[in-house]
């Protein structure tokens, strides 16, 4: 009798559900996209901020000088033949750059600089991500896309680290076809031998996931097969971002078996998409045990773990179509106790899933002057016949985002 009132109760309570209403199934759980405007890495991952504090310390050692400089240089770059733009010369002049016209003459440099001789240019210093910094500083995407595909400047961007800030630049300036563009380009010249860096792959599921259209879900899940047949496995970023994309484009039980591959099955935006596409499939006997293990006394995790609120939402609709008296009775409980020991997030699934990545990226190039590096501390240092030993060490890809 308890049951029947519950489910009683339930059935005439007025939920809020979100329908995609541009879809032909009507009654299609979408995740409601909340405006904001961000880029995916952020800007210390993407070694941004370094950038610009090594900007500011040439512009304060060249602060009577630099007009004059810029002056030379524009007349270097115009003569073809007499003079020369040295490494330099190029690094200050990036370094220097504070409105469009700096910019301009970079470009210029850049490309008198890739089609001097190289044999004589016998300095180590890499420019491709110092300049997609820039770039992405001055939020130019149109000149960095240009600069990226132009034929004068052949290997200049030929580093994984300046892929992923451009890729980001596009991502943050809504450019998502341009992205998948760019990954398509970068995967034939498979760079270091790496045919999907991963965090490319994290940022064309993420411009795949905000064009959320058929065919961009049809071209994740090639990329997804792809990855699976060469035993790549995504970064979890990039596996949320499919299975969003898959989600909102009617597909639960594809989203499902995305989310298999996910290493860390308990967090969140994982933990949300699986119950939201077993509500979606009607198995919602399966999603309550999911949604019960944020209650385990056991959990060593002592960050408090939540379900977003319109995913719960997607529960209760679905346990109303069930007409399951003792299963309404459950989730009841179990929203109950949520709400009264705050497991339960206001925050929008979609919001999670495209939250800024603060992490260092997973895939760096090691010639890239501004990418931190990696050092194991002295407990982690081994000691070999009286001699000291000291390891690099980059975190591992399961450690990232």
């Amino acid at each position: 009798m308890m049951a029947n009132r519950i489910y009683s109760t339930l059935k005439n309570c007025n939920f809020s559900v979100v329908f995609n209403t541009s879809k032909m199934n009507s009654n299609l759980f979408t995740i409601a996209a909340i405006p904001h405007k961000r880029n995916l890495y952020s800007k210390e991952t993407l070694g941004i901020d370094a950038f610009l504090q090594q900007c500011q310390t040439t512009q304060n050692q060249m602060e009577n000088l630099s007009e004059k400089f810029k002056e030379k240089m524009s007349e270097y770059v115009e003569n073809h033949t007499k003079h020369m733009v040295f490494t330099e010369d190029l690094k200050n002049m990036i370094h220097l750059s504070n409105n469009d016209k700096d910019l301009e003459l970079v470009v210029k440099m850049i490309k008198k600089f890739n089609q001097q001789n190289k044999e004589l240019r016998f300095g180590s210093f890499i420019f491709g991500p110092v300049a997609m910094r820039l770039f992405h500083h001055f939020n130019a995407p149109d000149i960095a896309l240009e600069c990226f595909k132009s034929p004068d400047l052949s290997g200049f961007f030929d580093q994984l680290v300046s892929y992923q800030i451009l890729l980001d630049l596009l991502y943050d300036n809504e450019k998502y076809q341009e992205i998948i563009e760019c990954a398509d380009i970068i995967k034939d010249r498979q760079l270091e031998g790496i045919k999907h860096p991963r965090n490319i792959v994290v940022l064309v599921m993420a411009a795949c996931y905000k064009m959320n259209s058929k065919e961009s879900l049809d071209y994740a899940l090639r990329l997804w097969q792809e990855l699976k047949e060469i035993g790549h496995y995504p970064l979890r970023r990039a596996t949320t971002f499919c299975a969003g994309l898959a989600l909102n484009q009617g597909n639960p039980g594809v989203a499902l078996e995305v989310l298999t591959s996910a290493q860390n099955q308990n967090y969140t935006t994982v933990r949300n998409l699986k119950v939201a596409c077993l509500a979606e499939v009607g198995r919602v006997e399966n999603a309550i045990p999911i949604l019960k293990g944020v209650l385990s006394e056991d959990n060593p995790n002592p960050v408090k773990q939540t379900f977003n609120r319109e995913v719960l939402e997607k529960v209760k609709n679905a346990v109303l179509k069930i007409d399951n008296p003792d299963l309404a009775l459950e989730f009841n409980r179990i929203e109950q106790t949520f709400q009264k020991l705050g497991h339960i997030s206001d925050t929008a699934l979609d919001q999670q899933l495209c939250q800024e990545i603060i992490r260092p990226a997973g895939i760096t190039n090691r010639q890239d002057r501004f990418q931190p590096r990696y050092r194991r501390p002295k407990s982690e240092q081994r000691t070999y016949s009286n001699k000291r030993y000291t390891f690099h060490h980059r975190p591992g890809l399961n450690e990232l985002v």
